[in-house]
C-alpha cells in the first residue's frame, strides 16, 4: 500500500503529448499493448508480451514474447506486484534494441484509476516506464461503490451503438473511468477504460475506440493472441 501511494504520487491525469491534443491523432504513429498469459493450471509460468502496432494502420512493428517465472501470489488490489516486472524489462529490452519502435503510447490489460487506492496496473506500468499508459478491463472492478448492481446492468443496456459511453462516478464524486460499447453487436459486453498516466479520461476512451477492430483494441489483442501463441508452440 505505501509503495502504491509513493508511485501513486507520480501519476500525471491529463495529457501530456501533442498528439493527445489533435482530434485526428496526428503525430501518432506507435502503439503498443501488453499482456501477461498463464500456462493452464500453472500459476507461475507466464509469457509476458509486448507488441508494438502502427498507427492507425493496426500492423504490427514489434513482438516480444518471453516465458517468465511469476513468483509473487495473487493479492487482489496488488496484481501489479505480480506482472509489471516482466513488462517494465520488455519496455526496456525493446528500447535498447529497436529504439525507434518505442511506443508512444501503451493499452494494458487491466485498470488505472479505476482501482481501490487509485493505482491500478496501468498506472503502475505507466509511472515505471514513463509512458502514456491507459487501462482497458472486461469487468467492473467494484470499488468507491462502483457495484455490477441492476442499475449498472440497465445502463450497459443503455449503450445502443459501437462508441455509446457513460462515466463510472463512484460514492466519492470522481469519475474514475468510462464504460464504452466497443461491439455494436453486443453491448452487454462492454470496455472499463481508465486513465493510467499522462493521458486524460476523453482522449483515452477517443483513442482505445479509434483501436478497436473487434470487441478488445487491437495492441492489447496481438499481445494477447501472441502470447497464448507462444505457450501453445
Amino acid at each position: 500500500r505505501s509503495e502504491q501511494a509513493r508511485l501513486g504520487a507520480s501519476v500525471v491525469e491529463e495529457d501530456t503529448e501533442e498528439w493527445q491534443k489533435d482530434a485526428g491523432f496526428a503525430g501518432l504513429e506507435r502503439v503498443g499493448g501488453v499482456d501477461l498469459s498463464y500456462i493452464k493450471g500453472d500459476e507461475t509460468s507466464a509469457c509476458a508480451s509486448l507488441v508494438v502496432l502502427s498507427y492507425p494502420a493496426m500492423e504490427v512493428l514489434y513482438e516480444d514474447c518471453r516465458m517468465v517465472t511469476v513468483s509473487a501470489p495473487y493479492v487482489a488490489g496488488f496484481l501489479a506486484f505480480r506482472e509489471v516486472p516482466f513488462l517494465v524489462e520488455a519496455v526496456e529490452r525493446l528500447q535498447q534494441e529497436e529504439p525507434g519502435l518505442r511506443p508512444q503510447v501503451l493499452l494494458v490489460d487491466g485498470n488505472g484509476l479505476l482501482h481501490p487506492r487509485g493505482f491500478g496496473v496501468a498506472c503502475h506500468l505507466g509511472v515505471l516506464t514513463d509512458l502514456p499508459c491507459i487501462g482497458v478491463a472486461k469487468n467492473l472492478l467494484q470499488t468507491d461503490g462502483l457495484v455490477r448492481d441492476e442499475l449498472h446492468r440497465e445502463q450497459i443496456r443503455s449503450l445502443q451503438k459501437e462508441g455509446d459511453t457513460f462515466p463510472l462516478t463512484g460514492t466519492s464524486g470522481r469519475a474514475r473511468g468510462m464504460v464504452s460499447c466497443g461491439d455494436n453487436k453486443n453491448s452487454s459486453r462492454p470496455l472499463y477504460i481508465s486513465v493510467g498516466h499522462r493521458v486524460c479520461l476523453e482522449t483515452a476512451v477517443r483513442l482505445v475506440k479509434s483501436c478497436c477492430r473487434y470487441r478488445i483494441p487491437e495492441p492489447i489483442r496481438q499481445a494477447d493472441i501472441r502470447s497464448r501463441e507462444y505457450i501453445r508452440k
